[in-house]
């Protein structure tokens, strides 16, 4: 990532990613940069360890498949549990907002 990102927000980012259906690893990193006008870049090195955490962990499943150019590609999936998931990480990830946002406001004297 060209920004660092609090712990677990690149698993957040790829479940909202998948919300629209069924992509393989590249186009999750593509979708993401492009929804966050390039702020976001997100790496091999740091996307497939976090796709491997949410198969495991069961919110994702993975298929076998071949890319319009005729490459075998892996494409991901949400779960219903891992829809599950992302409702709770958005609501943690607003109170986080929220918190940090009241620490910036300006204190009135």
């Amino acid at each position: 990532m060209t920004r660092a990102l609090l712990p677990g927000t690149l698993e957040m980012l790829i479940l909202q990613t998948l919300r629209h259906g069924a992509l393989h690893g590249y186009a999750i990193s593509q979708y993401i940069q492009q929804a966050s006008e390039d702020v976001l870049q997100v790496e091999e090195g740091s996307l497939y360890p976090a796709l491997q955490r949410l198969l495991r962990d069961g919110w994702v499943v993975a298929e076998w498949g071949t890319s319009s150019r005729k490459r075998r590609v892996r494409t991901y999936r949400l779960t219903p549990a891992g829809r599950k998931q992302l409702g709770r990480e958005i609501a943690g990830f607003e109170r986080l907002l929220a918190g940090i946002s009241r620490v910036m406001r300006p204190v009135e004297s």
